[in-house]
């Protein structure tokens, strides 16, 4: 998968995606990530890419012109699957959401700033509109981190246990039963004896019961989907 993030901060991208999973993802070769400052695509003699918004009120907007102008070089050098932009009043993301976007070759991702981008931007070039909750960053590169990551480790090879993200929470709307390691007795709280059994079918039975049960206790809504 090659992602290409839109930015006009590209060190706040470097180290949540050049270590861990995403290190290992691009060392791998399931990954190839460019990041791209917006900046240098500015006609703008100070490289601005902001102005006051039409209409007055608080706040710059970013402009049309030096998005435009990267967008379109990267569409002229390959065709990509969705033109993403990480905006508050986009489309929660959800791990359906995530499995979908995996299956992707190639993902353009444009974080804003500012009160946003012109909105002509947006019909005219993006294709998918995402938030990551409902609250307020200071941009969108923090929002594309968390996508991205939740995106990345899904693809094949990139977890050597493959099975351990199809376990994941979320991933048929129930949450994960609770885990367990050594050692067996901790400060007097035991492991449960069923995952000490060796009965592989019990122990999945057992796992799939605390889904459940945690489910209705902490995330009853995910249910009703």
């Amino acid at each position: 998968m090659r992602i290409d993030i839109l930015t006009i901060l590209p060190k706040l991208l470097e180290s949540p995606l050049s270590d861990s999973i995403m290190k290992r993802a691009q060392e791998k070769g399931h990954l190839e990530l460019h990041i791209h400052n917006i900046r240098d695509y500015s006609e703008q003699k100070q490289k601005s890419v902001d102005d006051y918004q039409y209409g007055g009120g608080a706040g710059m907007v970013m402009m049309c012109q030096p998005i435009a102008d990267c967008i379109e070089k990267l569409q002229s050098e390959r065709e990509y699957d969705a033109i993403i932009y990480m905006t508050p009043d986009g489309k929660r993301l959800n791990q359906v959401t995530c499995n979908h976007l995996s299956s992707f070759q190639n993902i353009m991702i444009l974080c804003g700033h500012y009160k946003g981008v012109d909105q002509r931007i947006r019909d005219l070039y993006i294709t998918n509109e995402i938030s990551i909750g409902d609250y307020v960053l200071s941009g969108g590169e923090l929002g594309a981190a968390v996508l991205v990551d939740a995106v990345v480790r899904l693809i094949p090879g990139v977890i050597n246990d493959e099975t351990s993200a199809l376990t994941d929470s979320f991933q048929d709307n129930l949450l994960a039963p609770p885990v367990y390691t050594r050692p067996e007795d901790y400060k007097g709280t035991k492991v449960p004896s069923i995952l000490l059994s060796g009965d592989s079918k019990k122990i999945e039975d057992w796992r799939n019961e605390q889904a459940l049960k945690r489910t209705q206790e902490k995330r009853p809504d995910l249910l009703k989907e």
